[in-house]
């Protein structure tokens, strides 16, 4: 399978292209900010043509670059409904000292417009798209909509997890923001999280890859779940 990672210009936020391999469709993950050109870079050097922009949750660095991507392929947004209304204006949701510097760094004033075709997805949902098989996973804690995806591996490639901002390398997604809940959070990291296999790549919404297995062994937040859970 051809994973490619685009990283966004602010906040460090990772969009991944996801394809069966090059010259094939694919779909696009969490398209934040500045990643438009880019991630055009990238389906054209591998052939791609994407199917649909799958968002792991509705913050502003995730989703700000959904409407011109959805708009210039003619696709669809799909999101958890706990988080649609997200889509309506993350900015006004942002703390408004980051939108100014945001606006101070690009040169222009920040605006919004929700893309035109917004689909929804549910927990356990296998979505077929682009010749992939993504199991969505719904894991509030950072937002009521957070989820994740699964992808299944095939020997000797190992499962992959979109994480997205549920499970980072060494940490977890912060739940003091509106529309976190640290209890709904550690419900997901036992029940969506820790029964994965080891081998599991885990592609995070911030920093780097890691894996299920060294999250168990090293992240404190997976050890003090586990901890509870016994």
């Amino acid at each position: 399978m051809l994973v490619v990672g685009v990283p966004a210009a602010a906040f460090g936020t990772n969009c991944f292209v996801l394809a069966p391999q090059d010259g094939e469709q694919c779909v696009i993950v969490d398209p934040g900010i500045g990643v438009v050109d880019p991630l055009e870079q990238v389906l054209r050097s591998h052939r791609l043509k994407p199917a649909a922009v799958l968002l792991t949750h509705g913050h502003l660095d995730h989703v700000y670059s959904v409407t011109p991507v959805c708009g210039a392929h003619g696709i669809a947004a799909v999101v958890h409904p706990d988080d649609r209304y997200r889509l309506a204006d993350p900015l006004s949701t942002m703390d408004p000292f980051l939108v100014a510097m945001l606006e101070q760094q690009f040169g222009r004033r920040a605006t919004w417009s929700e893309p035109d075709d917004v689909t929804t997805m549910e927990d356990g949902q296998v979505l077929a798209i682009a010749g992939l098989h993504l199991t969505v996973d719904h894991a509030p804690g950072h937002t009521e909509g957070s989820v994740m995806f699964r992808l299944p591996g095939s020997d000797p490639e190992p499962e992959l997890l979109v994480s997205g901002d549920v499970l980072f390398a060494g940490s977890i997604g912060r739940t003091d923001l509106p529309g976190g809940d640290p209890e709904a959070m550690w419900r997901s990291l036992a029940s969506k999280v820790l029964p994965l296999p080891d081998s599991t790549v885990v592609l995070p919404g911030h920093g780097p890859q890691t894996t299920i297995g060294r999250e168990r062994r090293v992240n404190p937040f997976l050890l003090d779940v586990a901890a509870r859970a016994r």
